[in-house]
């Protein structure tokens, strides 16, 4: 019974937290995207390196699955970040500099 409200537990303050970062996010000035990605990209690449660690910590089979599937998400979500600022950046750029 207590291992079911921990999975209740850790689900609401999932949602909570989804919920509290879209709001936060979407009152965000446009000036302020690129820093707010770049933080997103270091936040993304911490979850990569919990992932590799959980997918590495040769646990139960069902532990190294989730493991590999968060390590390819968090890449893809790392990467893709770092493409998008980059793109932002050169922007602001002058057209000498390109």
């Amino acid at each position: 019974m207590e291992q079911q409200i921990d999975w209740i537990t850790n689900l609401y303050v999932f949602v909570l937290a989804s919920f509290v970062g879209l709001e936060l996010i979407h009152n965000v000035s446009r000036l302020l995207h690129t820093p707010l990605m770049s933080l997103t990209n270091a936040i993304s690449s911490i979850a990569l390196v919990g992932s590799l660690l959980l997918a590495g910590s040769g646990g139960s089979l069902l532990a190294v699955l989730l493991g590999t599937a968060a390590v390819i998400a968090s890449s893809i979500n790392a990467v893709g970040g770092f493409l998008i600022t980059d793109r932002i950046l050169r922007m602001f750029r002058k057209k000498n500099d390109r």
